[in-house]
């Protein structure tokens, strides 16, 4: 079906567009990454730690031949490690043209929301979570959280600013 009318467009841009993220659990929290930033999505790989790394850099993996990053982000955000074994997912993002693979508890699904229902940061969020989210989006599940995926891989600057 053609919709030959801009209108409901027109509308849906002025009143409000969607925004698509894919969802994430990080601890008991829903966390979204917007579906542009997403290069993959991978099951439990094989991680091989680098000496000397931040607590929060789990390792490195090969994902087709690149070198991958992966980060842990229940440390990232400051949350207990995760228990020995437990199911674990990574959303592969890029990044200043490299590879991050942000493990996390478990991969949603692919999530439309409304620009209406997006809101700043609200003063009760963590402050920590505060610093890497970019805003928050009240659903009728409760709140999704999206994730400033710059400000997670900005090792240096927010690390020196804490």
């Amino acid at each position: 079906m053609t919709d030959h009318s801009n209108s409901a467009h027109e509308d849906d841009y002025v009143s409000g567009t969607k925004h698509e993220f894919v969802t994430a659990t990080i601890g008991d929290q829903r966390c979204g990454i917007a579906v542009l930033q997403v290069q993959d999505v991978l099951a439990p790989q094989r991680i091989t730690p680098i000496p000397l790394a931040p607590p929060e850099v789990a390792g490195s993996l090969n994902l087709r031949g690149r070198i991958v990053t992966a980060i842990d982000l229940r440390i990232r955000m400051g949350l207990p490690r995760r228990e020995e074994g437990a199911h674990t997912m990574s959303i592969v993002v890029e990044h200043k043209n490299e590879l991050y693979s942000l493990i996390v508890d478990d991969v949603g699904e692919v999530m439309k929301v409304s620009e209406k229902a997006f809101e700043r940061n609200p003063a009760t969020l963590d402050p920590l979570w505060r610093t890497y989210s970019a805003g928050v989006y009240r659903l009728e599940e409760g709140l999704l959280v999206a994730l400033d995926v710059e400000t997670l891989l900005a090792f240096g600057a927010t690390d020196e600013a804490a």
